[in-house]
């Protein structure tokens, strides 16, 4: 394929994009956005800073060749300073793909995902109006934390009982809930995520991964498969998988003749960035200390009536429910 073809199907991807989508760079993460999109050019802009940079196609077809020269590894380590956005925009095309944990951006002809493309395209970060979320994690969590807000933890052998209790039973919940969420994005993301390739997001990143789980079926049907393959039942009398791994090794039979075997996809967490995690803390209650005028008074009344389901809720009640969640749970 020539780079006139490999250019042109890379542009059509890169439009495709949505307008607010958040790319990082391999080495550096560095986020940047697409701007514009041009025949000669892509342009782009650093989320940290105003300039607009220009990525040139001439640029681009010189790290193609390089790609080829190289038997389509390349070392990101190769290239130029302030040339790694290069390396993100060319892995949006299907044939290339970047391993920002190996440092490399290969050439394949099965069609991949670029894993820099940040996880939080598509959402909104503005100062529209904030909306509370109608799930149960949700509550519980706001519950919980006022409840570690009210308590020194750092100590819980001076923390009362009745609210060691609260404290406990918020957690159980919100552990519970939050769980049950976690499924149901893992189950999106599926759909979502190439195999082995970690996709980044604002706190850290996941990938999609394999396990593997098998059991053995049935005696008879493990005993009556060696027995075919010459070994005596004498040696398998009580099946256990250490003996039956034994007898794999020195027969023909495959695992599953004697195995059952799930396959089973998921994702798991990659990496988490605490250092981004604290500073959005911060930048949060740096928000809510600079709400003022009628916010923050309308920010006030919310915290007393807040303050006073917390109370209904969380009060410890001797021999009695102390908490009953939206579900009825």
């Amino acid at each position: 394929m020539t780079f006139g073809t490999t250019w042109n199907n890379l542009l059509e991807n890169v439009e495709e994009l949505p307008s607010n989508a958040t790319l990082v760079t391999p080495l550096s993460r560095k986020a940047f956005g697409i701007t514009d999109v041009q025949e000669p050019r892509v342009l782009i802009q650093y989320r940290d800073d105003d300039e607009t940079i220009p990525l040139q196609r001439d640029q681009f077809e010189t790290l193609y060749r390089r790609i080829q020269d190289a038997r389509g590894e390349f070392e990101l380590d190769r290239l130029p300073p302030d040339a790694e956005p290069y390396a993100t925009v060319l892995s949006l095309h299907p044939r290339f793909e970047v391993d920002d944990r190996e440092g490399t951006l290969t050439e394949s002809e099965t069609p991949t995902g670029s894993p820099l493309v940040d996880a939080t395209e598509g959402t909104d970060d503005g100062d529209g109006e904030r909306q509370e979320p109608d799930i149960e994690v949700y509550a519980d969590g706001l519950l919980l934390i006022d409840a570690l807000e009210r308590h020194d933890v750092s100590t819980l052998e001076d923390v009362e009982t009745p609210a060691l209790v609260n404290l406990y039973t918020l957690l159980s919940d919100v552990q519970r809930n939050a769980n049950d969420l976690r499924q149901d994005v893992r189950a999106v993301l599926l759909d979502r995520l190439h195999h082995d390739q970690p996709v980044s997001g604002q706190f850290g990143s996941v990938q999609r991964t394999s396990r593997r789980n098998r059991s053995l079926k049935d005696d008879e049907t493990v005993l009556n498969a060696f027995e075919v393959a010459g070994i005596d039942r004498e040696r398998l009398t009580t099946v256990d998988s250490s003996k039956v791994d034994d007898a794999l090794d020195v027969t023909e039979l495959s695992e599953r003749d004697v195995y059952e075997v799930e396959e089973s996809e998921y994702v798991r967490k990659a990496d988490v960035d605490e250092e981004e995690k604290e500073t959005r803390l911060q930048g949060l209650k740096d928000q809510l200390a600079a709400t003022e005028g009628e916010e923050a008074d309308e920010l006030r009344e919310e915290i007393e009536e807040l303050e006073e389901r917390i109370e209904e809720l969380t009060e410890f009640r001797s021999g009695r429910s102390f908490h009953t969640s939206a579900g009825g749970s």
